[in-house]
């Protein structure tokens, strides 16, 4: 193991030319030894001439993306101590530098006792972070937790080496962990100081856990509603941590310099696996940013063509709007144009609660964190269900992949109901000895019942007080009904809203779109509307139902009544006659499109207004406008909005990837030119000439690699670049051709050896 680890080091050192420089291993700087992302803005490597004069409306272009987050399944055991196994090259690679007055561990022994609260009651990061009992995980061990000091230090000590204009940076807290970061960091040593003015440093909250935060940090901290970041998700250090948790199991029980040096080598490979595998990720990605980028661009245009010919003074305040709140430093303290006024919905605010929780936010349960937790999997689970029944059903005869895509759902989902069947046990401890026979087989997984019919048998499902109170602990069931009252409060709130997004669709179909091919698509977007607003139809059903059950009739049912097929209609929308109602079933049998509770009428001439009668679900929705309208205009609003930074963010991803590529060969015509000049230079004092000649030909090999893998790079790249300069030109069309030599170009994967054995036999 010895040996490993000294030809681990031994050739980590020579590949970043550390034999090729007079002070040798000891005149290592910090962080010299971790491989570089040629595609990201490196001063002195990468970067034009004259970069930092850019015109401000493309500063992203040089914008470093950075994610934070860290990794509790890489945890390691007290089985021996620095001094048994000592560390080697302190902060030379990935990890930061540990020992010394500006060190790590001198950082946090100032920051020990240091506890972090959430302020989102939507996330349970730090709740789980503050109470897992490891003793150190990632890139820079933890103590215990994951906690701003620590956050702070590897924020800090990776920006060390780097130059840049601005920056977007992705935490999962960081709504409340940027908070008071800048007043965090003057605690640090000066030469650790941010050289990036504040109100150029953005915070966001990755794509997959916005969700689960409160409402007011969506749009705030979303990369869709960011200029300048594309379409960047924030979730790539998530990505990294399925590849280095491979090596948990034996990093787990190894003393401190085994375990470093181990990790060392793993995130270099892994650096060094992406490195080639960007080579076609790039013009992959940007193939399919300028094909959707395209689709996104002629479907904008077209909107706000037909909005400006009824409306165009409405539609230049929302362009200012927008553009305002993007560029403002702190989005988070402006009212965002991109969400509507929900009258009803949940209150951030836990004393103006009407209930207590609305899983698909992801609320918090009072201060009972581990029932609640237990009760919100299984309404997740119950939600998966119902999408992935409704799925198979809507197909009929679905293709072959499509089989493959529901396989792999519902092994996705098998997994989920393992999991809620072993918290089960904890919180519902006999509720399998109070099943029948049957009931017991779905239990345990033994019945030929798929997937998203299994029953999970909560509190709800079980059929009196008395035996819900002998198979659930205490508190549970209430903790369910709460739970599912602010369910079905917010998917009534979801139906409302969809049935404003329809008749705003409807209407703007009907009275700016014309010829066989519009109304075409206008029908297929108002029946992925349908679509949405019968699940949140179904999700209501399922909450109240459950409700119904746990607190029998009360006066809860004025609020949520029964959800019936009729009630599902628009303010101006009146109920179907019988009539309609059998001319509806016909078409749907016939394959035709149904009326929707007279949408096609009510939004064209007032036919049947006399009949028209206001349905229950809008009681609660607080106090109408004088006319109808301007509810639907607001929501005409948003989805403008939602177009525009869709339409712009796809713009932005081709200019960032195109820059990105460009980046690429340029970083390994530096690095070629670098080699070059260690090669003239490999005479240093006292070497042997035979030590001369190995290093002169190493750094002679390494430079034409560089200049080979540039060659393949740029003939590679060539059709989709010229692709991307016509689509930033306004010179490209969407139509099917152009789509598909697009995508052919992408798909052409070249084998850099094959290629690069073409070159030599050229050349010679």
């Amino acid at each position: 193991m010895h040996i490993v680890r000294q030809w681990r080091e031994v050739k980590r050192m020579k590949r970043f030319g550390r034999g090729h420089d007079a002070a040798g291993v000891r005149g290592t700087k910090q962080g010299e030894l971790a491989l570089k992302c040629r595609a990201c803005p490196q001063t002195g490597w990468n970067l034009p001439d004259n970069w930092e004069t850019i015109d401000p409306f493309f500063r992203y272009l040089y914008c470093l993306f950075l994610s934070q987050d860290a990794n509790f399944r890489l945890s390691n055991r007290a089985v021996s101590s620095e001094a048994l196994d000592p560390i080697w090259g302190d902060g030379y690679g990935y990890f930061c530098k540990r020992e010394g007055d500006d060190g790590y561990k001198a950082h946090i022994a100032k920051n020990v006792n240091e506890q972090e609260v959430s302020n989102c009651s939507g996330f349970q990061a730090m709740f789980m972070a503050n109470t897992r009992k490891v003793k150190g995980n990632g890139i820079g061990d933890l103590q215990v937790g994951e906690r701003y000091s620590n956050m702070d230090f590897l924020v800090v000590s990776v920006l060390l080496v780097y130059h840049v204009l601005c920056m977007i940076i992705s935490y999962d807290i960081a709504c409340q962990y940027s908070i008071h970061f800048w007043d965090r960091m003057v605690q640090f040593p000066r030469h650790l100081w941010l050289k990036v003015p504040p109100r150029e440093v953005r915070w966001k909250v990755p794509n997959f856990h916005l969700p689960a935060h409160k409402k007011r940090c969506h749009a705030a901290y979303s990369f869709h509603y960011t200029r300048g970041a594309g379409m960047t998700h924030g979730e790539g250090v998530e990505q990294n941590w399925s590849f280095s948790n491979g090596a948990a199991a034996s990093t787990k029980l190894m003393g401190p310099g085994a375990r470093q040096a181990t990790l060392e080598d793993v995130f270099g490979f892994h650096n060094y696996d992406r490195q080639l595998a960007m080579h076609n990720v790039l013009p992959k990605r940007l193939a399919v940013s300028i094909k959707e980028g395209l689709k996104h661009k002629a479907a904008f245009d077209a909107f706000t063509k037909g909005l400006e010919a009824s409306q165009p003074e409405e539609v230049a305040a929302w362009r200012k709007r927008v553009i305002e709140w993007e560029a403002q430093p702190h989005p988070e303290l402006g009212e965002s144009p991109f969400e509507l006024a929900e009258e009803g919905r949940v209150s951030d605010d836990p004393s103006q609660r009407k209930s207590f929780c609305v899983p698909r936010a992801g609320v918090e349960i009072e201060r009972d964190h581990t029932q609640g937790s237990f009760v919100t999997l299984g309404l997740q689970v119950e939600e998966t269900q119902r999408r992935l029944e409704v799925d198979v059903r809507a197909l009929k005869d679905p293709s072959t992949s499509q089989r493959l895509e529901f396989t792999k759902r519902r092994t996705t989902l098998l997994r989920r109901i393992h999991k809620f069947r072993q918290i089960q046990a904890v919180y519902m401890p006999s509720v399998r000895a109070l099943l029948s026979e049957a009931q017991q087989g779905i239990y345990d997984g033994n019945g030929d019942q798929l997937p998203e019919a299994t029953r999970l048998f909560m509190p709800s499902e079980l059929g009196n007080r008395e035996v819900r109170g002998r198979a659930c602990a205490t508190g549970l069931a209430e903790i369910e009904a709460r739970m599912r009252h602010g369910e079905a409060c917010d998917a009534l709130e979801a139906v409302r809203h969809g049935l404003r997004a329809r008749t705003m669709t409807n209407r703007f179909k009907l009275r700016n779109w014309t010829g066989q091919g519009a109304m075409t698509r206008g029908q297929a977007i108002l029946r992925q509307i349908n679509i949405k607003i019968h699940a949140a139809k179904l999700r209501y059903r399922y909450a109240r139902a459950a409700l119904l059950v746990l607190r029998g009739h009360g006066s809860w049912e004025e609020e949520l009544r029964i959800l019936a097929d009729d009630d599902v209609r628009a303010l101006n929308e009146r109920a179907l006659t019988a009539e309609e109602k059998a001319q509806n079933e016909h078409w749907t049998e016939l394959g035709g499109a149904v009326l929707e509770g007279g949408v096609e009428r009510a939004a064209g001439v007032a036919a049947g207004e006399g009949s028209h009668t206001l349905s229950w679900i809008w009681y609660t929705a607080g106090r109408l406008s004088d006319e109808s309208d301007g509810k639907l205009l607001d929501a005409l609003r948003v989805e403008w909005s939602k177009a525009y930074s869709r339409a712009k963010r796809y713009s932005e991803d081709v200019r960032l990837l195109r820059e990105e590529m460009r980046r690429t060969v340029a970083f390994g015509q530096t690095a070629a030119v670098m080699w070059d000049e260690l090669a003239a230079n490999a005479q240093l004092p006292g070497s042997e000439p035979e030590v001369v000649e190995g290093r002169r030909a190493y750094a002679c090999e390494r430079a034409a690699h560089e200049r080979r893998t540039c060659t393949v790079l740029e003939k590679q790249w060539a059709g989709i670049l010229v692709k991307a300069d016509a689509y930033l030109e306004g010179t490209a069309s969407l139509d099917a051709e152009a789509v598909v030599t697009i995508e052919i170009e992408a798909g052409e994967d070249l084998d850099p050896e094959e290629e690069e054995a073409r070159l030599e036999a050229e050349a010679d």
